[in-house]
């Protein structure tokens, strides 16, 4: 009973210091992404900075700490069969998030369509380095950013305790950057189909999307069961995008010989857009790895809009 007790105060504690610094709040000079009248189609013009974080996801990382404050929360395969996510940020920092991971392969080709994006992670398998090295990205690792980004909080057991104050990596981003990643708000569509749960399962690992007409957003639940943050509050994207792509074995192992898998985020393919309690059929098409993302609806290539909040995007093998 006295270790409980322990161990319930420990976590409040750190909670109670989270929250104590998410009321401090902090935003980007970025704003709001701008109206789908205003915004450009997806193009290099259109594009600018962001700041992407790789967050831990297996169960002992959970729950997580400023996931709910990125525009875009990408959902990728790793090793075993798992899923880590990489949080991206344009609008607005979160004063702490985490828990933060390693960098994989897949996070390179797909954080090409940013302009000189940010990325912020805990380390990577060694012969991955020279690739990050190498990418035109700005790599913000522990030993790359100043002394009082990174710490270790004290209610999770390492290395699923290492957390990141984003606002001193001293990056800007810009809400313009989201038309690199297809995304553009605007109202629904015509079409689609009525649509309440949809679940998307890796090898080891699954996440269901629930439809909350109350809420206007879709409840996010990870392994079987809801996801919050560390403050309680639920994971509710207003756009989940469910993108098929080809997931192949890399030439990257993890230290127990695991082979890494990589998501092929070149090519084209469809996918599946849920927003407004709908599902709608896309098409999505990426050139090269240094264009924009674009999806258009599958039954007459019109762009297709998202509904103005976070935006998920599940990479699932086609």
């Amino acid at each position: 009973m006295r270790r409980a007790r322990t161990t319930r105060a420990r976590r409040a504690a750190v909670v109670a210091a989270v929250l104590a610094a998410t009321a401090a709040g902090c935003t980007t000079g970025g704003g709001h992404p701008p109206d789908p009248g205003s915004a450009p189609p997806p193009s290099k013009a259109a594009r600018g900075p962001v700041l992407a974080v790789k967050i831990d996801n297996v169960g002992a990382a959970r729950p997580q700490t400023g996931i709910d404050r990125a525009d875009i929360i990408y959902a990728e395969q790793v090793e075993s069969g798992l899923s880590r996510l990489m949080a991206v940020y344009a609008t607005r920092l979160p004063p702490v998030v985490g828990p933060v991971r390693s960098a994989r392969e897949t996070d390179l080709e797909l954080l090409r369509q940013f302009d000189h994006p940010a990325l912020a992670y805990s380390g990577a398998q060694s012969k991955l380095q020279p690739l990050i090295a190498g990418a035109p990205l700005l790599a913000r690792p522990p030993g790359k950013a100043p002394a009082s980004a990174y710490f270790r909080g004290s209610d999770k057991p390492a290395p699923h305790n290492l957390y990141l104050r984003p606002a001193r990596l001293g990056v800007t981003p810009r809400a313009s950057a989201l038309t690199a990643a297809g995304v553009t708000f605007g109202a629904a569509p015509a079409g689609g189909q009525a649509k309440s749960r949809l679940t998307v399962r890796f090898p080891a690992a699954r996440f269901t999307f629930d439809w909350s007409a109350r809420n206007g957003s879709w409840q996010v639940s990870m392994d079987g069961a809801r996801a919050r943050t560390a403050d309680g509050k639920t994971l509710a994207p207003a756009t989940v995008v469910v993108q098929y792509v080809d997931v192949r074995d890399s030439r990257f192992h993890d230290r127990w010989g695991n082979t890494s898998p990589f998501s092929e985020t070149v090519g084209s393919g469809r996918a599946t857009v849920l927003r407004d309690g709908r599902a709608y059929d896309v098409r999505w098409r990426r050139p090269s790895a240094t264009d924009s993302t674009r999806f258009t609806t599958a039954d007459g290539g019109r762009p297709m809009t998202f509904a103005r909040g976070q935006v998920w995007v599940v990479f699932a093998g086609r």
